[in-house]
């Protein structure tokens, strides 16, 4: 029997954490792990530099010596590397961290490191093990062999090409292209492709010509990319990529390669590391937003000076790195964001909260109203053909992180919801999503796209995947948007699904092993028993028809009375199987997970006055 005062009071407990957590100025920052894979790279890229005469050398010798200092503490036990402190190892970070290692000299100067390295690759299939990782897409294969080329440890032979000219051609052709990478690699296309032309040309005399010709003409491309600080995306690997590519091509000193320079350093955290990105400051925001408002009691967080600013992180023009049309958000207010499908209706759901609780005057309700609109749209046009929603383009659907996903569909679809009584085309939207949700359930679950379980074979993530879709359910259910009988049946089975999920402690998830693997029974994670509460009670009917929600609050409660709900778990990618946490991911979810439990008490209570044990004051 659950306690209503108990519950209460943890939420309380977890919302003034996770307000504490608040910005100065008005919204959330979060901090994101810091990053082994990152702190290769970035040394690579300073180092290759250095060595290739970059005119600022001499002040990058430190913070190389940090990184180095950091790789060499953080090997695993195994031998290798993982994404993060929390990450098991995997070849890609390994690899990486070999290359800076060598390219710094101090591979040989530690033969014990190397060596348990090189065994641990070995191990996982060397190069061959490298592709089957990636698969098809060589957003990160590539530009992996690319970094081991240029310390000498692999032959420019076994680094497969890539067609930078075809970065000259705009950006509304390139679904038409097949590029061999994400939409959102079009730097490293460039960079590592020209690396590895420089270095490798191609026998096919007409190839060799066309890449000569395209050489100059797709490195401004390069430029017209490359955001004010410096970072594409506000990500190091992905800026480390381009800046070590330039180097190592007589281009050490030219203006893009000294910008991602100064990024780098720029990024460089106190213990000599960096991050995965710098941070996902508009995302955090609109979570903690959309997590705080479940229940109408206090809406102290919906402050002007957050409005403006999120007001503020909407795109106004056609963004250069996708060619995105304006009225989105993307996942930080820094110049190297990019709009997309995730990030938006975030926004568009905390927008709604601000529109119909914030103490907003007429003309701030119509601006909100406005940029509702704007966003809407945006979404709209980004549909797939399928149904569903990439992230970032579409028609892009020939790499994994182009194409439709599920987490991202059923978020957009509630952010379009949120405002469907003032777009006459959302129904239709929302119908052909449906279809695409629909023809996604596997096993009575959904996959998600940028989240999953490293304890998972496949390191994927059903439970985040399936609530997330289950969200849309419940979110529908208040508004004008209709819903089929088979709808209904996909939220029932996707319901038993989940509670099937459970852990024997009673949460969901998990990290480590505390029994037989191929049991598959681990440790809980605070954001997946969050997330699981939240699935499980997303048909506003309280209690009664989950019975698994009990053991789940109960354990969030002891993890919120412990102070433990505040630890983290790997459980984002950052592109391409990228593993990162969030510091305020299990806060966030831990205060949402809570505050619709509260929400279904006083349901239950209403409707069963004994259904529960205790009382609400």
């Amino acid at each position: 029997m659950i306690d209503p005062a108990r519950v209460r009071h943890c939420y309380e407990l977890a919302k003034q954490d996770l307000l504490s957590e608040r910005d100065p100025s008005g919204h959330w920052i979060g901090e994101l792990s810091t990053s082994a894979l990152s702190t290769a790279t970035a040394v690579s890229a300073l180092q290759l530099a250095l060595i290739n005469g970059s005119a600022s050398s001499n002040a990058d010798a430190s913070l190389i010596r940090g990184g180095v200092d950091y790789l060499l503490a953080n090997q695993n036990s195994d031998g290798g590397w993982g994404d993060t402190d929390l990450s098991y190892s995997n070849i890609a970070t390994t690899m990486l961290a070999v290359a800076a290692l060598t390219l710094t000299g101090d591979a040989e100067k530690h033969p014990s490191v190397l060596s348990a390295a090189k065994a641990y690759i070995d191990k996982k299939g060397g190069i061959p093990g490298l592709r089957a990782r990636y698969g098809k897409d060589k957003t990160f294969a590539v530009p992996i062999l690319t970094n081991y080329a240029l310390a000498r440890l692999v032959s420019w032979k076994k680094v497969s090409p890539l067609p930078f000219e075809a970065a000259v051609f705009p950006q509304s052709f390139y679904k038409f292209i097949k590029l061999p990478v994400v939409s959102y690699a079009i730097p490293a296309l460039v960079g590592i492709g020209q690396a590895k032309f420089y270095h490798d040309k191609p026998w096919n005399p007409l190839i060799r010509g066309i890449r000569s010709a395209a050489f100059k003409p797709a490195a401004k491309v390069l430029t017209k990319m490359q955001p004010e600080s410096g970072g594409y995306l506000e990500a190091i690997p992905l800026t480390s990529f381009v800046v070590m590519s330039l180097a190592a091509t007589g281009r050490a000193n030219s203006e893009v390669a000294q910008n991602g320079l100064r990024f780098i350093r720029d990024s460089v955290r106190p213990d000599g590391s960096w991050p995965i990105d710098t941070n996902l400051a508009t995302w955090v925001t609109t979570l903690s937003i959309n997590a705080l408002s479940v229940l109408d009691d206090d809406n102290s967080h919906l402050t002007p000076e957050c409005l403006d600013w999120l007001l503020a992180c909407q795109t106004k023009t056609i963004h250069p790195f996708t060619g995105a049309a304006p009225g989105a958000w993307g996942w930080t207010d820094l110049s190297g964001s990019v709009p997309d499908a995730d990030d938006t209706p975030g926004a568009l759901l905390a927008l709604k909260y601000f529109y119909e609780r914030g103490d907003c005057d007429d003309a701030t309700k119509e601006q909100i109203l406005q940029a509702a609109r704007n966003g809407c749209r945006w979404l709209m046009d980004l549909q797939n053909s399928d149904g569903g929603w990439p992230t970032f383009c579409k028609g892009w659907g020939t790499q994994p992180f182009d194409r439709s996903g599920s987490d991202i569909t059923a978020h957009a679809m509630r952010g379009l919801a949120a405002w469907a009584s003032d777009l006459p085309e959302a129904q239709r939207r929302l119908a052909k999503g449906q279809k695409y949700l629909a023809q996604m359930q596997h096993h009575d679950a959904w996959l998600p796209l940028w989240f999953g379980n490293q304890d998972r074979t496949e390191e994927d993530n059903p439970i985040y995947g399936t609530v997330k879709v289950l969200n849309y359910f419940r979110d529908i259910a208040a508004s004008p948007v209709n819903i089929g009988e088979s709808d209904r049946q996909a939220a029932t089975k996707a319901l038993k699904w989940l509670a099937s999920q459970q852990n024997p402690d009673g949460g969901f998830g998990g990290g480590k092993a505390i029994s037989d693997r191929t049991q598959g029974q681990y440790e809980s994670s605070v954001e997946e028993t969050a997330l699981a509460i939240e699935g499980l009670l997303c048909d506003n009917k309280g209690t009664e028809n989950s019975p698994a929600w009990e053991n789940a609050v109960d354990w969030l409660c002891r993890r919120v009375e412990e102070n433990s709900h505040v630890e983290c778990s790997p459980i984002g990618f950052y592109f391409s199987k990228l593993w990162y946490y969030e510091k305020l991911y299990p806060r966030i979810m831990t205060v949402s997970a809570l505050a619709h439990a509260c929400r279904a008490i006083e349901s239950s209570v209403r409707e069963n006055p004994t259904s529960v044990s205790g009382n609400r004051d």
